[in-house]
């Protein structure tokens, strides 16, 4: 089935008794998944190491088919849907970026969608490149890594035609996901799913990424698979898988308030607990830095 040109639209993704393993013979790795999400909501998932969460994206994608029950998007069953369709109307950020032999453009616009000032545009609002930075100049710079045990030599600067060479490994750790961040904003996607996608990057790159998915995927539907508590602690709802399982479904604060719960040992062991409670409640630094 070919969906709508402009589907989604609204990004509603609702989850029904999904039940999904990684081969017919293997015990299921989600059981009877059910929950929903709406419009524009900032979903985090959370839950211990096993608890299924990848497999929910997996899932979502469908690089693992449903043995039973369904997952919908704005009313269609994507089981249903063609997955070329399904797959190019969404967006995904991963743990391990992804990105191909070619230059910056290339990467950023596979299809050459878009003009170059568009491009740099997206490239300034993920802070690739500094503020102000193309004002005067018709190729601008992006903002490079100095690494480690650097002498403070100038490496050479980045532009949109610059060689990437194969998996982007002539890049940084920091620099392939905040190039696939920009990426993502040219294509404005109505469901954008973050898969632990900060887990491998320094504090500053994590505080960047999420400073520009906060201002930049207003319009969208956000599914963020947490390395970091503190990541998704201000979200809208937070989902706690355990074991493949649905355990809590809710705002942080109400989850926060419930005595014995998942969600708040979690964040009990994490050795952050007044700077999280901070996020949940909006307190001080907390609610300051996500601005």
């Amino acid at each position: 089935m070919r969906p709508p040109a402009a589907w989604p639209t609204e990004g509603r993704i609702e989850v029904d008794n999904l039940v999904v393993s990684y081969a017919p013979d293997l015990p299921p790795v989600l059981k009877g998944l059910t929950f929903s999400v709406n419009r524009n909501e900032r979903i985090g998932v959370v839950g211990r190491t096993g608890a299924g969460k990848s497999s929910l994206t997996l899932a979502l994608f469908r690089f693992l088919e449903a043995q039973s029950g369904s997952i919908h998007i704005d009313g269609l069953d994507i089981s249903k849907i063609r997955l070329h369709d399904l797959r190019s109307r969404l967006a995904i950020i991963p743990q391990d970026p992804v990105l191909f032999s070619g230059t910056i453009r290339s990467n950023l616009d596979p299809f050459n969608r878009h003009t170059d000032e568009e491009l740099y545009d997206c490239l300034e609002r993920v802070h690739l490149i500094p503020p102000g930075s193309r004002s005067g100049s018709s190729t601008p710079t992006i903002r490079e890594e100095q690494p480690s045990g650097s002498t403070g030599t100038t490496s050479p600067k980045l532009t949109l035609s610059t060689p990437v060479t194969e998996s982007g490994l002539n890049l940084s750790q920091g620099q392939r996901q905040l190039l696939c961040l920009a990426r993502a904003i040219a294509t404005r996607p109505k469901i954008m799913v973050l898969d632990e996608a900060t887990s491998a990057v320094d504090m500053a790159t994590d505080a960047l990424i999420q400073r520009s998915i906060r201002s930049e995927f207003r319009d969208a539907t956000l599914l963020v698979i947490a390395h970091r508590l503190s990541t998704i602690a201000d979200f809208d709802r937070v989902l706690v898988l355990d074991a493949g399982r649905v355990v809590e479904f809710g705002t942080p604060r109400e989850l926060w308030e419930k005595e014995g719960g998942v969600f708040r040992g979690m964040c009990e062991e994490s050795g952050e607990r007044e700077r999280l409670k901070g996020f949940i409640f909006g307190e001080g630094e907390a609610s300051s830095s996500r601005e």
